[in-house]
């Protein structure tokens, strides 16, 4: 009887974890033909938001990889955004660089930068690497207006749109293509980073730095490393939104765009790659959301023209909200509804079985 039981515990298990990825496979090609079938019926406005959507992907897997998986806290997110797009910028209009020049040259700016403020991450922690990080934001905000100001680019830097031969990234759906496909490449390297030595030594950094390094993982080199990557790809991400935007202005990159991105990472769910594509869903499309509800529900006019700093607000409570009820994000609300369909009508009590 005992051997009857233990058998259906691990047939039924085995039954379950088959189901669970058939059911990621399918998933993966429902939003894939979804996504290709996207331009077909999208409107210009929701083009440029999917767009929009794309580009904070890149951005918050590279801060993801930081602080999600290597637990190190980082304030410095735009200026490291601002790095890469200042980069671009100038090495367009000084020396007129195609884009196949300056977006590696943006990816070892930053690289450089992670370097030389990662370096802190091997003494401080907490609260004070935080400090040291955002110092990076003032020192790049302070480069970048000093160059706008000597030049006389009060407007910010104009870029001319990528191009290859005839082919010019002038349109919302051209742009659409190559974030989709760039954003594929940048998730599959970082899924696969993440399962590697290097991932696998990042997590239990974060999870016990004492244990860790007692079982022989080098925990400066792999700090570094987190910062280097993460540098590397954010400032790719800087160059990517110069190009689409068309201009650098170091206005564009303010605290608030770290605190976004920090947000993306926090509502999307931590030491998640899944948690990227929602966060920077959320993130991104929630302002439109608040600003439409606004114009549909009945609210005063003084509140109307208050839209911004209603926002904040909104966005604010909301990653209060997660942080105390929901600490595992968007992911966590996803897996406890996938779990739901997979066990239902059973009772959800694990696949190794219990009352």
């Amino acid at each position: 009887m005992a051997y009857a039981s233990g058998y259906f515990k691990t047939s039924y298990g085995g039954d379950l974890v088959l189901l669970e990825t058939r059911l990621q496979k399918a998933s993966l090609a429902a939003a894939f033909a979804i996504l290709l079938a996207y331009p077909l019926v999208a409107s210009p406005f929701f083009m440029g938001l999917a767009n929009q959507v794309f580009l904070a992907i890149i951005g918050a897997a590279a801060l993801m990889l930081l602080t999600g998986y290597a637990g190190q806290i980082s304030l410095g997110h735009a200026g490291l955004l601002a790095a890469g797009a200042l980069t671009t910028g100038i090495m367009f209009k000084e020396l007129g660089a195609p884009f196949w020049v300056t977006l590696p040259s943006s990816a070892i700016i930053g690289a450089v930068l992670g370097i030389i403020f990662g370096i802190p991450s091997l003494r401080l922690k907490g609260l004070y690497l935080a400090v040291s990080t955002l110092a990076l934001h003032f020192v790049v905000a302070f480069v970048g207006g000093e160059y706008e100001t000597r030049r006389g680019f009060s407007t910010g830097v104009v870029i001319s749109p990528p191009q290859i031969g005839e082919f010019q990234f002038n349109e919302g759906y051209k742009w659409y293509f190559a974030l989709l496909a760039i954003d594929i490449v940048v998730m599959l390297f970082c899924i696969n980073l993440v399962r590697s030595r290097t991932g696998r030594a990042w997590m239990a950094i974060r999870d016990r730095e004492i244990v860790a390094e007692a079982v022989g993982i080098p925990i400066r080199r792999y700090k570094l490393t987190a910062f280097v990557l993460s540098s590397a790809m954010t400032g790719v991400a800087g160059s990517l939104i110069a190009y689409y935007r068309g201009f650098v202005s170091m206005d564009a990159f303010t605290l608030n765009l770290t605190i976004e991105y920090v947000a993306m990472v926090i509502i999307g769910g931590l030491g998640s790659m899944l948690g990227v594509v929602l966060g920077a869903l959320f993130v991104v499309t929630f302002p439109y959301v608040i600003e439409g509800a606004l114009h549909i529900f009945p609210i005063p006019q003084s509140m109307a023209n208050e839209v911004f700093a209603i926002n904040f607000a909104a966005f604010g409570l909301i990653m209060i909200l997660f942080l105390v009820f929901e600490p595992l994000g968007l992911v966590g609300i996803w897996h406890r509804v996938r779990n739901y369909f997979l066990l239902w009508p059973f009772r959800q009590t694990g696949i190794g079985g219990g009352s």
